[in-house]
């Protein structure tokens, strides 16, 4: 199969659409519903982040993509018991890749609403199992054991897209596109992000632990397949905050820190507690919950929030939240390019950011180190810029 033909483009309105294999076959087979155009360029993007961390961590990898950005990735350790709860998967047998989706979805449950899921590993029953109930749109994996592709299939009535991916696939080194009439070519990004990224440690406290550099390594290379600028915290192997493409450095780095605070917040036994209304569907638990842990509302908001629930629980202040929040550390952040202010660092730090990754090279590095001293932080400068667009 060299071209596949599309519903239609990015929009209603570009059609007719498809894809073309420049060379050889399309390295993917379509087992179920009907992809369109953005649906592939998720697919892609997280076929390749999910093979990387694979590669880079040896753990079966998941992501979950919405608009050519991963909402979270992970690879596949255990869950604690407060973490299945928060995630609403307490009451399921998880495999290490079904652990690995889990965690990936649940870094940012509202963004994931209608994702692309991809897996590393074959898609085991437990995980087909798990995606049958979120609200998905699409799944890539390099094979579907034969009971989890029927689950699959019988999504939405048929018209879940299941995607398998050749694993054998190696992509042209040249990347071509084309914009506005004008052909673009540069080689293909395949810089590998491994230990490597740790030689040049410019902190005072120079102790990475294997856990920091795990999660460091999780946060880069979701930060390689995120559109730029972007910044991106994570920890216990999976990402808890991921800020894209944003025109300012510091605002990736406020956009991921309030999502982190967010996935902290939703460990917090009183948020573990909430009574939901009988039926509630997932998706509207996860809304409630987020709702629940803003700490500003309007009207109709915080109407639509008490809705959800049997009984209403009580609001944190601004204190409860602070007292939470300074109880956590060890957080790692990771930057897809220099951090040129102090302001990050600053920011980070509010977030229990222990570790760092940067490219450096900033005008103010020194500023920025002696911010990272301040805090007890360690901090790496890599060398290596991962801008993507």
């Amino acid at each position: 199969m060299q071209s596949y033909e599309l519903r239609y483009g990015v929009n209603p309105n570009q059609k007719p659409a498809r894809v073309v294999a420049e060379s050889g076959d399309l390295p993917f087979e379509v087992l179920s519903g009907s992809p369109g155009y953005i649906n592939l360029l998720d697919a892609f993007n997280a076929w390749m982040l999910v093979c990387e961390l694979r590669t880079s961590l040896g753990l079966p990898a998941a992501t979950s993509f919405k608009h050519v950005s991963p909402a979270g990735a992970a690879v596949g350790t255990p869950l604690s018991p407060e973490l299945a709860r928060a995630y609403f998967v307490d009451d399921m047998e998880l495999t290490p890749q079904a652990a690995a989706y889990a965690r990936a979805r649940g870094a940012d449950a509202m963004s994931s609403f209608g994702d692309c899921a991809a897996l590393s590993d074959i898609c085991d029953v437990a995980t087909a199992k798990l995606l049958k109930r979120e609200v998905s749109d699409v799944v890539v994996a390099p094979d579907y054991e034969p009971e989890a592709l029927e689950i699959l299939r019988a999504k939405k009535g048929g018209k879940y897209v299941v995607l398998r991916m050749d694993p054998s696939y190696q992509p042209p080194t040249l990347d071509r596109r084309t914009v506005f009439g004008v052909a673009f070519e540069q080689p293909r990004n395949d810089c590998l992000l491994a230990d490597n990224l740790f030689a040049n440690i410019v902190t005072q406290d120079k102790e990475l632990p294997e856990s920091a550099r795990r999660d460091l390594l999780v946060a880069t290379i979701t930060l390689k397949y995120t559109q730029s600028n972007s910044v991106c915290y994570a920890y216990d192997g999976q990402v808890i905050g991921n800020g894209a493409g944003q025109q300012s450095r510091v605002h990736c780095t406020r956009l991921a820190g309030d999502k982190a605070d967010l996935w902290w917040l939703r460990q917090h036994p009183r948020t573990l507690d909430m009574q939901f209304r009988a039926g509630l569907p997932r998706a509207e638990k996860n809304n409630a919950v987020d709702r629940f842990l803003l700490p500003e509302l309007s009207g109709a908001e915080e109407a639509a929030w008490r809705s959800a629930f049997d009984q209403v629980p009580a609001r944190f202040t601004r204190e409860e939240r602070r007292a939470w929040l300074d109880s956590k550390s060890g957080v790692a952040i990771s930057s897809d390019a220099f951090f040129p202010f102090r302001d990050n660092i600053d920011r980070a730090a509010s977030s229990g950011v222990k570790y760092v990754l940067e490219a450096g090279g900033s005008l103010r590095d020194d500023e920025v180190i002696a911010a990272a001293d301040e805090y007890g932080m360690v901090m790496g400068f890599t060398g290596v810029r991962l801008f993507h667009h």
